[in-house]
């Protein structure tokens, strides 16, 4: 089921966050420092639960435990991540669906990030052909929009 996030969740969605990261952007960032040296579950999710109102707009899925999150801003997907262990059982798209029944319509993906491209499109979602930097990075997002 997908639920609103509470600080309960934290953890698990710290865990997602870092390792899922790793596993994804190591090739495109080449950048060890970053990826084992500073994104780190702790202090993640330390950072929720001492702030609880960052959860405002995630969601995770969850069946027995947390196994991927989303978080939505208004009509835009901020983040969606399913943990590695369970890519490929259904998640990701039962948590697209969801944004889609909340109107969500924009999100930003790295543009060298190409299975995350595909997914989206898989849901309506194409390029807008908007692109920027992503912050402190030499690689581009781009903005994806579903009609």
């Amino acid at each position: 089921m997908i639920r609103r996030a509470t600080v309960e969740d934290a953890s698990r969605i710290a865990e997602i966050l870092v390792f899922t990261k790793r596993m994804n952007y190591r090739k495109i960032f080449c950048n060890d420092k970053v990826s084992f040296g500073e994104i780190q579950v702790y202090p993640i999710a330390k950072e929720y639960i001492d702030n609880p109102e960052k959860l405002e707009g995630v969601f995770v899925y969850d069946d027995e435990f947390v196994k991927g999150m989303l978080h939505i801003s208004g009509d835009r997907i901020e983040e969606l991540y399913v943990d590695t262990f369970f890519e490929n059982c259904g998640i990701g798209g039962e948590l697209m669906r969801f944004a889609i029944e909340k109107n969500c319509r924009y999100l930003w993906v790295l543009e060298k990030n190409a299975d995350a491209r595909r997914f989206y499109e898989r849901y309506g979602f194409a390029a807008t052909g908007k692109k920027q930097f992503q912050e402190g990075t030499a690689e581009y997002i781009v903005e994806l929009k579903r009609e």
